[in-house]
C-alpha cells in the first residue's frame, strides 16, 4: 500500500494495531498523527518540548490502548486528538500543582508540654478578652474571624456601612492586642 492509500482508512490501520499488534500499521499512524498532534498542542499554548513529550505519550497510548478504540463511536482522528487534549490538560494540572513538601514520617515527637500549656492559656485569655469586648465589636470580630467573612460580606449581612465595620474591627483588635500584650 502506498502512503496516500493507507491514509484513506485510519480506522483499518488502528484495527490492525488493535487486533494484530501490526507495527507497520502503527508506523503509518505515527507518521501521520504525531506531527499533527504536536502542532495541535503547540497551537494550544504548549512549549515545543511539552508538545513533543505529549505527542509521544499520545502515540504510546494509541499503541497500548488500541483495544479501546471503537470505530462506531469516533473516528481515529477524533480519538487521537481527544487523547492529546486530555494529556495537555493533565500536563497543565501537573504544572500548576505545587510540589508536595517533605512530610516527616514515623512517630511524631511528643509536643512540648510547656508550649502546649502556654498555647492553651493564651487561647483561654483570648476567649475571655473577646467576651469582654463591647457587643458591637465582639459580634463583628466573631463574624470576621470565626465566621470567615470579609468586611464587605459583613456589611451586606448587617446593613452597616463598610467604614463602620472596619472601624469597629480595628478598635476591637487594638483592645485585644492591649489585653493580650
Amino acid at each position: 500500500m502506498t502512503e496516500g492509500r493507507i491514509g484513506d482508512d485510519w480506522a483499518a490501520l488502528l484495527i490492525r494495531v488493535r487486533d494484530d499488534r501490526d507495527e507497520a500499521a502503527f508506523a503509518a499512524l505515527f507518521r501521520h498523527f504525531a506531527p499533527r498532534v504536536k502542532g495541535f498542542l503547540m497551537k494550544s499554548g504548549a512549549s515545543a518540548a511539552l508538545a513533543e513529550d505529549c505527542a509521544q505519550d499520545v502515540m504510546a497510548v494509541l499503541w497500548n490502548k488500541a483495544h479501546l478504540f471503537d470505530p462506531a463511536r469516533a473516528s481515529v482522528a477524533t480519538w487521537v486528538f481527544t487523547i492529546a487534549r486530555n494529556r495537555r490538560i493533565d500536563a497543565l494540572r501537573k504544572a500548576r500543582r505545587p510540589e508536595p513538601e517533605d512530610l516527616p514520617w514515623g512517630p511524631e515527637a511528643e509536643p512540648d508540654q510547656q508550649a502546649a500549656l502556654e498555647m492553651q492559656q493564651d487561647t483561654e485569655r483570648l476567649g475571655e478578652a473577646i467576651a469582654r469586648l463591647p457587643e458591637k465589636q465582639r459580634v463583628l470580630i466573631e463574624r470576621a474571624y470565626f465566621g470567615d467573612l470579609s468586611h464587605t460580606e459583613i456589611a451586606a449581612e448587617t446593613g452597616l456601612p463598610l467604614g463602620t465595620i472596619k472601624s469597629r474591627i480595628r478598635l476591637a483588635l487594638e483592645r485585644l492586642r492591649h489585653k493580650m500584650g
